[in-house]
């Protein structure tokens, strides 16, 4: 994901800014890391450079 899309996400569930933690980067692109809600401390998982937005329970249904 570029970083320059901190500028639009936000979080699903409550609509705050996101922090973001990066793990692994390619020049501008980051592959790796969490995207945090400033309000609620919800965390989302950046993997292979796609962020996922899903909440928490749907997260988990996915993954099953």
């Amino acid at each position: 994901m570029k970083e320059s899309l901190m500028e639009i996400l936000c979080c699903p569930i409550d609509k705050h800014d996101l922090e973001l933690d990066v793990e692994t980067r390619d020049d501008e692109e980051i592959l790796e890391g969490t995207l945090t809600c400033t309000e609620c401390g919800e965390s989302y998982p950046i993997e292979d450079g796609i962020p996922n937005l899903l909440p928490p329970d749907m997260r988990d249904e996915a993954a099953a």
